[in-house]
């Protein structure tokens, strides 16, 4: 069985996420998995843990901005009787109940500093002190993180732990926004429709070929959650149909001439002494690289192509980047 067969898609750039977290799964090193809101940052924690050695013991999860500041380290470490009002026994934290295996810790950018200079402690040293403790207890725990946000300015604003980020981020793995990788959209679907034909016992929806076009050019702010969603409702309201692009919400069709201040094709005219295309297209690479300081992902979003794409034809045109 493939313990990351969850993981729906066929992109170069996912497919080398899922090696890289092939390699990472047979080892205990600690992970932070980075991504935007809804790429599935949980699947891809779940799935690594399914494929080590841990994979019978227990996969406890957090989310670290759920829960208020005053609760969250008497969640994850536990706290002794009478450690504060309504203490009335002594309680098990989440690293307790993870013992053996592992805890992921989801949103970890919104952990509190003072609880981060105990979770610091943890991977030092692998000891936990309970709330209201004096005396620490030993558990053998992976801690798996993930953040939607730039640590990097977190740091800088003071809200995170330079010396935790690093303690955490000794395997980055980046999962890509679903517009960076395009091609999955039309897997991903078919995968949706699959499942909740089965789940409502209705008949499977299908993309036309111009549906698929509009929803490719979709900037997926939800990502692959957001993809979900939609195939949910489609195959509820639309069991059994063609799906064309008047029937997809108004955003997918709709507004995106301007949408942000993007340009559109139909804004270039093509010059009555003709252009070299190849020429066009390497200068407005360069200026998207420019733009954004060689950040590739920021690059390909300008120029409304997957980040992939972007880099193949960076090598085509022999570009340097920075």
């Amino acid at each position: 069985m493939d313990n990351f067969s969850s993981i729906i898609g066929q992109s170069p750039a996912l497919e080398a996420l899922i090696r890289s977290a092939r390699m990472v799964a047979a080892t205990d090193v600690t992970v932070l998995i980075k991504g935007e809101t809804g790429t599935g940052k949980e699947v891809l924690a779940s799935a690594i843990q399914k494929d080590s050695p841990r994979a019978n013991k227990p996969f406890v999860t957090l989310n670290c901005a759920a829960l208020p500041e005053g609760l969250v380290e008497s969640e994850i470490f536990g706290h002794k009787k009478g450690a504060f009002t309504g203490a009335t026994s002594d309680k098990q934290g989440l690293f307790q109940a993870a013992d053996g295996g592992t805890l992921f810790l989801d949103e970890i950018n919104s952990l509190p500093l003072t609880i981060q200079s105990k979770l610091l402690r943890f991977l030092e040293s692998g000891e936990c002190l309970p709330v209201g403790g004096t005396k620490p207890y030993h558990v053998n725990v992976r801690v798996i993180a993930a953040t939607n946000s730039d640590l990097a300015k977190q740091i800088e604003a003071g809200e995170f732990r330079r010396d935790l980020y690093f303690r955490l981020n000794v395997v980055p793995l980046e999962l890509p926004a679903l517009h960076e990788r395009s091609e999955d959209i039309e897997i991903l679907a078919k995968h949706f429709f699959a499942h909740f034909s089965e789940a409502h016992s209705l008949q499977s929806p299908t993309f036309s070929k111009q549906a698929l076009k509009a929803l490719r050019t979709h900037k997926w702010p939800g990502n692959v959650r957001e993809l979900r969603n939609l195939c949910e409702r489609l195959s509820i309201l639309l069991a059994g149909r063609v799906i064309e692009p008047e029937n997809l919400p108004h955003e997918f069709t709709h507004g995106k001439e301007n949408a942000g201040g993007t340009a559109t094709v139909t804004d270039f005219r093509l010059p009555e002494t003709g252009l070299q295309l190849d020429a066009l297209e390497a200068n407005m690479i360069h200026q998207a690289l420019a733009r954004t300081n060689g950040n590739r992902s920021k690059s390909a979003r300008l120029l409304g192509i997957s980040r992939d794409t972007l880099l193949y034809r960076i090598q085509k045109h022999g570009l340097a980047t920075h």
